[in-house]
């Protein structure tokens, strides 16, 4: 566990995840609201080279970016009505391929939410947030690897 003090500590560790992360991943963003899945997503994105406003996607329920090579996209899953809807929408379109995701709210997709390769679990603590990483593929444990030791 790792504790973040600002919102600006976030999106650094955003970008750290962002930095260690391959051109194939799905990232799960835990937590209540107001934790910093958001924050953290834009510090991600800024670290890759996006130089937009980053919003979290809660109507549209994903929001794409291209940056450079990479192709991104954030989900947020916390308006979602049915997880069915992501069969819809096309979940394993998006999925296919060299990608990366970040899905907030995962556990609201239910069996049709991608199984992750990193799951970023956020929580309050007091003033600040509580983060720990928590790998779920041979992917996930080298991006948790790769991130720990540039972070030294």
């Amino acid at each position: 566990m790792e504790l973040i003090p600002t919102a600006t500590a976030m999106e650094k560790f955003g970008g750290y995840l962002a930095r260690a992360c391959h051109h194939r991943a799905i990232l799960h963003l835990c937590g209540d609201l107001g934790v910093g899945k958001t924050t953290l997503v834009r510090g991600f994105l800024q670290a890759l080279g996006h130089r937009g406003i980053v919003k979290s996607p809660t109507y549209t329920l994903v929001e794409p970016y291209q940056i450079g090579e990479y192709q991104i996209y954030h989900f947020d899953f916390y308006r979602l009505g049915d997880p069915e809807e992501l069969e819809y929408l096309g979940i394993r379109d998006y999925i296919d391929g060299n990608v990366l995701c970040l899905i907030e709210w995962p556990e609201k997709g239910g069996a049709f939410t991608p199984a992750p390769d990193v799951q970023i679990q956020l929580s309050h603590h007091a003033e600040a947030r509580l983060l720990e990483l928590k790998a779920c593929s041979e992917i996930g444990q080298s991006i948790v690897a790769h991130q720990r030791r540039m972070k030294g």
